[in-house]
């Protein structure tokens, strides 16, 4: 027996308006004016939409994986911010550099945020109803790549952060790590997390279409920094491209 408990206390009328205080809080801190909780609200009503709101949509009622993986999301985002508190603390050892800032057209940013949010709601659809998702060991699997990106991601922003200021500018070509298997592993994790939460709603279509939203996304956005990264160490990171082939995926792409 399955109890609805979206009709406990997930109402449309609660959801919709933590979208609109998410999209205020998005405002304000593209003006600078965010204060924390606003950015964590902008993060919190993001993942809302990606993983509570579409399974009950669609199911009528909200248990198992989205749950789970509501959780996993922010774990995982917040991943970076842990690492450069517990590095740096709030103090920028030189001035930052804007030119690091890379991000790609307009085009590609909406592209990426939609295609996103439309692979979650497809995964909801596409996937069995939530009570007929199998329970016990047959998801084993599904926790084993579940520690397999949040140990990526954290390794990769750990190594990243010891050769750079903030994370952001770097001062050395890092090739350790998670760095050894493919030149941009934390792009790599947040691609292996969506994945993960389609095989763990079994959804392979809107798994194959969300990869291809990330893949046109980063490839896009690595291009402009490994164009920065060769301006800025020359030879050095040439002969890591010709080391480590791979972008994204080891063997693959």
């Amino acid at each position: 027996m399955y109890f609805s408990w979206t009709w406990l206390f997930w109402p449309w009328f609660l959801a919709i308006a933590l979208a609109g205080y998410g999209v205020y809080c998005l405002l304000k801190h593209n003006r600078g004016e965010a204060n924390i909780v606003e950015q964590l609200a902008i993060v919190t009503s993001a993942f809302t939409w990606l993983t509570l709101v579409p399974p009950p949509h669609f199911n009528g009622y909200l248990e198992g994986w989205p749950f789970v993986f509501f959780f996993i999301y922010h774990y995982f985002f917040f991943f970076n911010v842990s690492v450069r508190k517990r590095l740096y603390g709030d103090y920028f050892s030189r001035e930052h550099d804007p030119k690091w800032d890379v991000r790609p057209a307009a085009f590609y940013r909406i592209l990426f945020c939609v295609g996103v949010m439309v692979g979650h709601w497809l995964a909801a659809f596409e996937g069995p109803e939530l009570h007929l998702t199998p329970g016990g060991w047959s998801n084993f699997g599904i926790w084993v790549l579940i520690m397999m990106t949040l140990f990526m991601q954290y390794h990769s922003t750990l190594y990243l952060a010891k050769y750079s200021e903030k994370v952001v500018v770097p001062t050395s070509v890092v090739q350790f790590g998670p760095c050894r298997f493919v030149r941009h592993p934390i792009y790599a994790s947040v691609m292996l997390l969506f994945a993960t939460y389609f095989v763990a709603l079994r959804a392979p279509l809107s798994l194959l279409f969300v990869t291809a939203v990330c893949v046109l996304y980063y490839d896009q956005k690595v291009k402009l920094e490994e164009h920065m990264m060769i301006e800025n160490f020359g030879e050095r990171y040439k002969e890591y491209m010709s080391k480590v082939r791979y972008k994204f995926i080891p063997f693959v792409y």
